[in-house]
């Protein structure tokens, strides 16, 4: 018989505790951010007790960490991973962005907390790092002349779209793909619309899968 728990209200509930907390961590902070979001209201949410929260996570940083980590894992593999894209259209599929899109989680947790040390910072470093690689590598494959300028170039654009589509709540991502296509082609001899690929590359440009 499957262990069964007491949710805030007494109801019994099966198991999933854990996945509850993150689903209901993934909607509050990122609608309404880190600090704003209590446990009181985190747990209500997961429909489970306080204690059984902090029997899956032994704090609140803890749970902010997980939740950066449960993001994107695969670090935008709607976009690097496609085949049937040219390294250069994979490029610019990074700034197919929706209107909707909020800030990037990574982003808004390192400012909330103000504390390099603190785990999820550390977490959002290393995905900022690892999409900047991920960038420098599509670039590698399309042929720039400096693969890591551009990768930093475009990850830095990518992050200043987000951040400026917050805070004028306007879209900024088609200006930012403006731009990126500018360097782009700038740092690739004799670049084209159409660079051989591993693909055949038809199709249009993907949404991204995960956050920035």
């Amino acid at each position: 018989m499957a262990d069964l728990e007491k949710g805030p209200t007494g109801r019994r509930r099966g198991r999933g505790a854990r996945e509850r907390i993150l689903s209901a961590s993934q909607q509050l902070f990122r609608d309404q951010g880190v600090n704003r979001t209590g446990m009181d209201q985190l747990c209500a949410v997961a429909q489970v007790s306080k204690r059984t929260a902090y029997q899956h996570f032994t704090s609140k940083d803890e749970l902010v960490a997980e939740y950066l980590r449960r993001f994107d894992p695969d670090v935008m593999p709607g976009v690097f991973d496609r085949t049937d894209l040219t390294p250069r259209e994979r490029l610019l599929a990074a700034f197919e962005m929706p209107e909707s899109t909020p800030l990037c989680p990574y982003i808004g947790a390192a400012v909330e907390l103000h504390d390099p040390q603190h785990p999820a910072s550390q977490y959002a470093r290393e995905y900022k790092t690892a999409i900047a690689a991920r960038l420098t590598e599509t670039a590698r494959q399309a042929g720039a002349s400096n693969p890591e300028q551009l990768g930093e170039q475009l990850a830095l654009l990518i992050d200043g779209a987000s951040v400026r589509t917050r805070v004028l709540d306007s879209a900024s991502f088609p200006t930012a793909a403006a731009i990126a296509a500018v360097l782009i082609d700038n740092a690739i001899p004799a670049a084209s619309p159409r660079q051989p690929s591993d693909g055949d590359g038809t199709g249009s440009a993907p949404v991204p899968v995960g956050a920035l």
